[in-house]
Parts: structure tokens; C-alpha cells; sequence
């Protein structure tokens, strides 16, 4: 029998100690847990909303502008790409100055940059609010989920990431229709302006809810590699948007893609020599980061040009008006807020490698779904469609941001967090551009001056078949990858 000394147990008459967590230990968790992912996802909301608003609303801007409806994809692709040039100090600013003091002041700029593209009258006014805009999303995104992996447990992660996301989810529910609304009985610049007072509120919560986090050793700022990625990134970007277009000469576009090109691959020999390289290539070698981002960009690729392609089959196409586009389209979003409540329980069953491999299938098919869409298509059948697209599509990119940091230590979050927020506006920025160029070369080759749906909907399936690739970098996985996360091993 074992013996139990009189030090192993309470004395007469004194009460156990308590096996359950104390009220400060659940306040914390539920801060940690609920209200910081949820204040920091409702700031947020603004680029989501923004992001669904303008796609649908950039026919009417276009008839408005006198522009091209395609060429207003400029709007989008412009955020995107200032955004992916900014991406890689947003991490070493969060580090120097404090990342919830970073936080704050990029949506105080998202704000003023959103009143500015109101004011806007032409495409190129609106072009360059955008690019002040995607500066300040920029720093506005990777520091919030920053702030949330330097105060959150792994093991809380998963959870406390779909917290995250369901406030910016919510952009996409009710941008549509909000958008489309604007649009039919108002005027497009509102699109813009109602940013205002979401970002009073958001920086009142922040201010008030999100802690502040202990600065960080931050390096000198790798100058040379901000110019080098910076440069490099736009010359491709820019290239993608030429590409198949009449606004350039050919030669013109292959020059940016070869100077893109060479930039890029200087920045790579430049990273290895410097020890506190603007953006950390070595993550790459981790195999969940891989599969994150790498694999990850072949879904981005259709995440990315779905809105516009929908918004131009809907409205350009079938002659909806914008707000009857929005009320169809909107359901995906919420297939999506949907899917963010079960995510966890699922990943926590059957593992982030089955649960990504299985449901790349279901997400490619749902892409190529949407080619199939006509005219005469009852609404509820769409409808229908882009719920559940927007459901499964939800469970792979929680699933993908969860994994990005399965592998990655405390010091390197900051690293990893641009990394991945860098590589995701880039993969969208591609999309869209891809989907313009892939439209305008099936309208080409139809012999038609204006696109149809037989124009669009090929590009809906070579958009789809893109994102089956994807499970190349999910099959190498190992079994066990990112069970920490989940509470698995």
C-alpha cells in the first residue's frame, strides 16, 4: 500500500484547494478568448466591408467614371498591391512602436483614405486613394492578428482565430446587399464614407478592450529589401493587369514581368546574406507554413476573383441591378459565418491534413459550380450554390490560417504574421487580375467588343480547376501536423 505522508493531505477542518479555474482565470480567458479576437475582428470589418461593397458596386462606378467595366478592376488590384508593398514593415513598426499603437493609428489613415476615395471623380483619383487605402489596410490587418497571437495560448488559437474572423465575415454578409442598396437608390461615394463611423467605434473599443503588448527587440528596417520587394512585386502586379490587354505593348508587359521577375530573385539572394531580411523566406521551410501559403494561393487565387467575376456575370451579363446582384451573392458570406462556429470541433476531430485534403475537393467543385450559372437560373438554385461554396470555402481558409503558425516560435509571430498576411493580398491581387485577363481573352476570342456570360463563365472553370493543385502541398503533410492547436496530441 502506498503511504501518504501527513504533507500530502489537508488538515482537519481545512478546505481543499479548488480544482477549478478562479474568476480572474475565466475573465482572462474570456478576454483572450471572446472579447479581444471579436474588438480587433470588428475593426476589421471595415477593409471586408469595403472589399464586397466595391466589387459589387464598380459597374455603376464604371458607367459613372466613363470607364471600361473591366478597367475598374484597377480599384481593387491597386489596394491589393499597396497593401503587399507595405505588408513587410507592418511587423517590424508593430515591434518598434508597439502594435496596438500601430494598430490604432493605421485605422485612424484607413478612415481618412476611405473619405478620400469618396471624393474621388476619376479612375485616377480613386486609384490613388486606393493605394493610400491598401498602405493603411496594410498595417491595419497583420498587426490586429498580431496582437492576438502575442496574447493567446496555441492551444486557444484555433478558437480565438474564427472569434477573429466572424465580426470580418460579417462585411461580406450584409456588404452586398448594404452595397448594392447605395448604389441603386443613392450614390457610389457612400460606399466609402460609411467607413467613417466604423472606424469611430472600432477605435473607441480598441482603445478601451485591446491590451498593450510588450515591445519587441525590433532590428534596423532592411531598406534595401523593402525597395527590392516593393518594386518587384508591382512591376508583376502590374504586368498581370497588362497581360493580354491593349493598354501596353507587348513588349512593354514582358519588360515589367522581367524586371518583376529579377527583382524578386535579387531580393532572394539578398535575404540569405542578411541576417534581419524585411520578409523571412527560411518560414518556407517549415512544412505547415508551406502548405499554408504556398498551398494556401491556389484557393486565394478564386477567393480573390470570385467577387469580381460574380458581380460582372450578374450585372454585366444577366442586366441584374446591383442590389438584386447583392441579395444573391451575399448568402455565401453567410455560408461562411456559418461554417466559422463548427470549424473548430471539425478540426479537432479529424486533423488539419484530412480536413484540408477532403475539403479541397468540395471547394474546387463549388468554384466550378458557378460556371454553370445562366440566365434563366432560378435564384434559389444560386442562391443555394453560393451558401454552401461560402461554407466549405470558410472551413479551408480557418483551417489554412490556423496551420500557418502550427510550427512558428513566439519571437518569429511577427514574421510569420506578415509573411502570410503579404503572401494573401498578393494571391488576390493575382486573382483578380487573372480574372480580368482571362474575360477579356474569351471575349477576344468570341469576336464579341462586350462580355457575356458565354465569355465569363469559361473563366469560372479555369479559375476552379486552378485550385485543385492545392492538394499537392496538403497531401505532403504528416498526419499529426498542427495538433497542438487543436488540443489533438
Amino acid at each position: 500500500m502506498t503511504e501518504i505522508s501527513a504533507e500530502d493531505t489537508p488538515e482537519a477542518g481545512t478546505p481543499a484547494k479548488p480544482v477549478v479555474a478562479t474568476a480572474e482565470e475565466r475573465a482572462a480567458a474570456l478576454s483572450r478568448g471572446w472579447i479581444v479576437p471579436a474588438v480587433i475582428g470588428s475593426a476589421l470589418m471595415m477593409q471586408t466591408l469595403n472589399a464586397t461593397v466595391l466589387s459589387n458596386a464598380l459597374p455603376a462606378m464604371a458607367r459613372d467614371m466613363g470607364e471600361d467595366p473591366l478597367r475598374l478592376n484597377l480599384a481593387i488590384t491597386m489596394y491589393l498591391l499597396a497593401a503587399a508593398v507595405f505588408l513587410p514593415i507592418s511587423g517590424w513598426a508593430a515591434d518598434k512602436f508597439g502594435a496596438k499603437r500601430v494598430f490604432v493609428l493605421a485605422m485612424a489613415l484607413y478612415a481618412i483614405s476611405s473619405a478620400l476615395c469618396g471624393f474621388a471623380d476619376t479612375l485616377l483619383e480613386l486609384v490613388g486613394a486606393r493605394l493610400l487605402q491598401g498602405a493603411a489596410g496594410a498595417m491595419m490587418a497583420p498587426v490586429g492578428r498580431l496582437v492576438l497571437l502575442r496574447t493567446t495560448p496555441k492551444n486557444e488559437l484555433v478558437g480565438a482565430m474564427s472569434v477573429l474572423t466572424m465580426p470580418a465575415l460579417l462585411g461580406p454578409v450584409i456588404g452586398p446587399p448594404v452595397g448594392g442598396f447605395i448604389v441603386t437608390f443613392w450614390d457610389w461615394p457612400w460606399i466609402f464614407f460609411m467607413n467613417l463611423p466604423i472606424a469611430a467605434v472600432g477605435l473607441l473599443l480598441v482603445l478601451r478592450f485591446v491590451p498593450n503588448v510588450a515591445l519587441q527587440d525590433a532590428k534596423a528596417l532592411d531598406w534595401k529589401g523593402m525597395l527590392l520587394t516593393g518594386l518587384g512585386l508591382a512591376c508583376v502586379i502590374f504586368g498581370f493587369e497588362n497581360l493580354g490587354r491593349d493598354f501596353l505593348p507587348a513588349l512593354a508587359v514582358v519588360g515589367l514581368f522581367a524586371t518583376g521577375g529579377a527583382m524578386l530573385w535579387i531580393y532572394a539572394w539578398h535575404a540569405k546574406r542578411t541576417p534581419h531580411a524585411i520578409l523571412d523566406l527560411s518560414l518556407f521551410r517549415l512544412r505547415t507554413f508551406e502548405a499554408s501559403v504556398v498551398g494556401g494561393a491556389f484557393m486565394r487565387i478564386a477567393m480573390g476573383a470570385t467577387p469580381f467575376m460574380l458581380a460582372m456575370l450578374l450585372q454585366v451579363a444577366f442586366g441584374m441591378t446591383a442590389l438584386q446582384a447583392g441579395l444573391l451573392t451575399f448568402v455565401g458570406a453567410a455560408g461562411a459565418l456559418i461554417m466559422k462556429t463548427t470549424a473548430p470541433p471539425i478540426l479537432r476531430r479529424f486533423g488539419f491534413r484530412q480536413v484540408l485534403m477532403v475539403n479541397a475537393v468540395i471547394t474546387g467543385v463549388f468554384f466550378l459550380a458557378y460556371a454553370f450559372f445562366e440566365i434563366d437560373t432560378p435564384h434559389w438554385v444560386i442562391m443555394l450554390v453560393l451558401l454552401a461554396g461560402g461554407f466549405f470555402r470558410s472551413l479551408q481558409f480557418t483551417s489554412l490560417n490556423g496551420l500557418a503558425y502550427a510550427e512558428i516560435e513566439q519571437d518569429r509571430m511577427s514574421r510569420a504574421s506578415t509573411m502570410s498576411a503579404m503572401a494573401q493580398q498578393l494571391i488576390q491581387s493575382v486573382g483578380i487580375g487573372l480574372a480580368a485577363t482571362l474575360i477579356h481573352v474569351f471575349t477576344q476570342m468570341a469576336g464579341q467588343s462586350e462580355m457575356t456570360a458565354e465569355t465569363i463563365s469559361p473563366a469560372f472553370l479555369v479559375i476552379g480547376a486552378l485550385t485543385f493543385v492545392s492538394m499537392i502541398f496538403y497531401a505532403r503533410l504528416p498526419r499529426d501536423a498542427g495538433d497542438e492547436m487543436n488540443s489533438r496530441s
